[in-house]
């Protein structure tokens, strides 16, 4: 065997052996789906319930009490818009860096392409997103919604953006956690952290006008520029502009409020960007890790 044929132990193509080992993957996300609703009644439905309730605590606290719906035309639909897209990223990371160690006892007995295990993770979420995103549709229609092709490709862009920062967040944390524990405990933070860093419950507008006030006009801009940078905004954005905005009347009256100025043009691009550098870098050190799962585990 000459030495181009040789390959380091415990090392595969990383996520090209997934695209290669598609029915691996089906298998892997058929039993996480029939491992997790073993013994429940209600099943699947769950992802019609948590999201259900999330939006009524929501709803109530900041609709209604701090009275959001008086300042945002069509509130439920913007909240429900953005909480759908950042449960999906919170479940998908979430399951997808316990993943590694939540099937240590699979890899060390067979080899199979280890990206298989963050991949089928994020799969499942998106399963999981598939009722809810049917409810928003179900909301939007009776809002009055009428999507255009620039709509749908922009709910596409933020599902896309969102699927790419979290198998590349994914594949980092779950080869961290295989040798540091601590890292769970991390992203559990990080998820705490990303529904109140983006969008969902709030305006873009209050937070250009907040770091205005408290900063001037001109460190305001640049600390408003770094938290429209963040991928996460830019996504939970996408789908206010596809879902939420065609309900309301700001495409005629005041569009400039309706969403961020350059969304579709420059954001999204840099959105894009930044989520397969994200991919590109959670692969790299997913394959520099893999080497040791079978041992650390």
């Amino acid at each position: 065997m000459s030495s181009a044929e040789l390959t380091t132990p415990g090392l595969g193509g990383g996520l090209r052996d997934v695209l290669r080992s598609r029915y691996l993957l089906r298998l892997l996300v058929a039993k996480e789906l029939k491992v997790r609703y073993r013994g429940s009644v209600l099943g699947l439905l769950w992802s019609y319930v948590k999201p259900g309730v999330q939006f009524v605590v929501f709803w109530f606290a900041l609709g209604i009490f701090l009275g959001m719906n008086r300042n945002t035309e069509n509130y439920p639909i913007y909240l429900f818009s953005g909480i759908v897209l950042i449960n999906y990223f919170n479940e998908a990371l979430g399951n997808a860096a316990r993943s590694i160690v939540g099937n240590g006892g699979l890899i060390k007995k067979i080899y199979l392409p280890r990206e298989l295990f963050p991949v089928a993770s994020v799969w499942v979420s998106a399963v999981h997103f598939v009722p809810q995103l049917l409810v928003l549709l179900v909301a939007c229609f009776i809002g009055g919604w009428s999507p255009g092709p620039v709509q749908i490709a922009a709910a596409v862009a933020g599902f896309a953006i969102v699927t790419m920062l979290a198998v590349g967040l994914g594949l980092f944390f779950g080869a961290a956690n295989v040798y540091f524990r601590d890292s769970e405990n991390f992203v559990d933070m990080l998820l705490m952290i990303a529904t109140w860093a983006s969008p969902v419950l709030y305006s873009w507008t209050m937070v250009r006008d907040g770091l205005f006030d408290a900063f001037g006009t001109g460190r305001g801009e640049v600390l408003h520029t770094i938290y429209q940078t963040n991928p996460l905004t830019i996504a939970v954005e996408l789908f206010h502009f596809a879902f939420w905005m065609p309900t309301t009347t700001m495409p005629r009256t005041d569009p400039l409020l309706a969403v961020p100025p350059n969304l579709l043009d420059v954001w999204t691009p840099i959105g894009l960007g930044i989520a397969l550098v994200v991919i590109l870098a959670g692969q790299l050190t997913f394959r520099r890790l893999e080497g040791r799962f079978a041992q650390e585990l």
